[in-house]
């Protein structure tokens, strides 16, 4: 098959359009002929990225978490799936992803594609509308009522964040540049404020949920903002201990999980019209180098995605 594969650890540069074996399907595994893969630029810093689970080397490796394609075989345990069905799911970290023609994938971490969206844009999904799910309701407890601040309402988590939050019945608050400020809005934000003119510390007080998808300063400066009791969320580093309890709040940091339950309820959601993807640019398979530089760099709106060489 055709594959995206990492020569060793660093950026873009390092990515390399190349043939590749077939991944083997072990027990409780998919083979699943990817049709399209979303990226994450921050991926190729990961240790994850370049090493099993046991902690050995896995290089060369493939990049790519979040898939949606078609079933091509399954484990003889798997009997949840048939072939042709179409699927989209989250690859495990710490194995080669989907940024190839085929990947073996969890059937724990696969659910049935929505059928009202394109393969391009189911992609878009799984890590990071997982990652808003599970950071929102499963560590923040969010309800309907509360107020949430969701820092980089335009990128790809943010962007299913605001639309998660709106459907919970929260009072939206999102944090984006002035260009992305009506598209934020139109996912359903009661107010964006522009990161390059407003300080938002100054602006808001007792918010009930921060999830920080920046990290750094911007995470210092969160704190302030939340009600006694409120939750920061972190996505990018564990939070420091003892900071959030000096605040008077709980942090949580936690890494994404596959989850086929979650998945169906996302797919609901696509469906019924109350979640929408958004998409920086299709590229090709063969311009991964190309389509990691970009979303390392320019902000685009939303999820870089690539399409399979066999698409």
């Amino acid at each position: 098959m055709k594959a995206i594969r990492t020569h060793g650890r660093g950026g873009p540069e390092q990515l390399f359009f190349e043939d590749a074996p077939l991944p083997e399907v072990r027990r409780g595994e998919v083979l699943v002929r990817v049709r399209a893969t979303g990226i994450t630029p921050m991926e190729l810093t990961w240790d994850e990225s370049y090493q099993y689970a046991d902690g050995t080397p896995r290089i060369p490796g493939i990049p790519g978490h979040e898939l949606s394609g078609v079933v091509s075989r399954m484990a003889p345990d798997v009997t949840d799936f048939h072939t042709g069905d179409e699927v989209y799911g989250l690859v495990d970290f710490p194995q080669d992803g989907a940024a190839a023609d085929f990947a073996a994938v969890r059937a724990a971490n696969l659910a049935w594609k929505p059928l009202t969206i394109s393969h391009e844009q189911a992609a878009a999904l799984p890590l990071s509308a997982l990652t808003a799910w599970q950071a929102l309701f499963d560590h923040a407890g969010l309800d309907v009522g509360q107020s949430v601040l969701i820092h980089g309402g335009a990128g790809g988590v943010g962007s299913l964040a605001v639309q998660l939050a709106r459907w919970r019945g929260s009072r939206v608050l999102a944090k984006a540049s002035a260009s992305n400020a009506e598209l934020v809005r139109s996912l359903g934000a009661d107010e964006v404020i522009d990161y390059r003119t407003t300080r938002f510390e100054e602006r808001l007080r007792d918010i009930d949920v921060v999830l920080d998808t920046i990290g750094g300063e911007t995470q210092e400066r969160s704190w302030q903002v939340l009600r006694k009791g409120g939750v920061l969320v972190a996505l990018v580093s564990p939070i420091p201990p003892g900071v959030a309890e000096q605040h008077g709040v709980r942090g949580e940091f936690f890494i994404v999980r596959g989850n086929r339950r979650q998945l169906n309820q996302i797919s609901n959601l696509v469906e019924e019209g109350n979640l929408k993807p958004v998409i920086a640019e299709v590229l090709p398979l063969a311009s991964a180098r190309e389509a990691f530089e970009r979303g390392a760099g320019v902000h685009s709106p939303g999820k870089i995605v690539l399409r399979a060489s066999a698409a």
